[in-house]
């Protein structure tokens, strides 16, 4: 068993190293034989075709981790801890929502104008921006619906076992949710896990984002 990390960056082989948090993080943990990267470099294709296309070279034993190459670990014992959550779980995230509201457009947000559901129902630590200023959204572990997909960690046997995977319609937004809900309708489990780690942006909720909603919704009812 190995945990195999899969990325996607419009960097190069020799600018991913030491131009982005992930693969600084990479380097830093060139220590742990478990874990391995794969890596789609000068990448131009959907986040679902290289995340799917990474899974399928992992064995049935691995923990396969689908990550932003803009995040960075701040914990050196990520393969530990990840291994102990995915003992509990199906799937893990890094932050995510205890509940699931109709309509409901990002794993955080209860409306399009970005309303923060209940704090209650949020769980998770994240670190954020330049300044990796750290917001705190709930304590975790938790069990959630939905999760945050700067960083989804899974178990490749039941992966493939409920025969869950990206849906390329999503190419860089709303993959995540129509991953976790694809998830839960499988019964998968999905809960969030303690993991320090720093991520670059706070989020894209451009444009973009928006004209993806109604195919989600098309896709899913509510």
């Amino acid at each position: 068993m190995g945990v195999v990390l899969v990325s996607a960056t419009r960097a190069t082989a020799a600018e991913f190293g030491a131009g982005t948090l992930l693969g600084r993080s990479l380097q830093r943990l060139q220590f742990e034989a478990r874990l391995r990267a794969v890596v789609a470099f000068e990448n131009r294709a959907g986040l679902p075709a290289v995340y799917n296309a990474g899974m399928a070279q992992c064995a049935d034993d691995d923990l396969v981790v689908f990550v932003h190459d803009d995040v960075g670990f701040d914990d050196y014992h990520v393969v530990d801890r990840l291994t102990e959550a995915l003992q509990r779980y199906d799937v893990v995230g890094i932050a995510g929502n205890r509940r699931r509201l109709p309509l409901q457009p990002g794993w955080g947000f209860v409306d399009d104008r970005g309303t923060w559901d209940a704090i209650e129902q949020l769980s998770g630590t994240v670190a954020h921006g330049a300044d990796a200023h750290v917001t705190r959204f709930g304590p975790a572990p938790a069990d959630c619906e939905l999760l945050d997909g700067l960083l989804l960690a899974a178990r490749v046997d039941r992966l493939r076992a409920t025969g869950v995977a990206f849906d390329p319609r999503f190419q860089f937004h709303l993959y995540d949710l129509d991953f976790c809900r694809s998830a839960r309708a499988a019964g998968l489990r999905l809960g969030t896990w303690p993991l320090a780690v720093t991520h670059a942006s706070a989020g894209n909720f451009s444009a973009a984002w928006r004209a993806e909603l109604p195919k989600y919704f098309a896709k899913w009812g509510d």
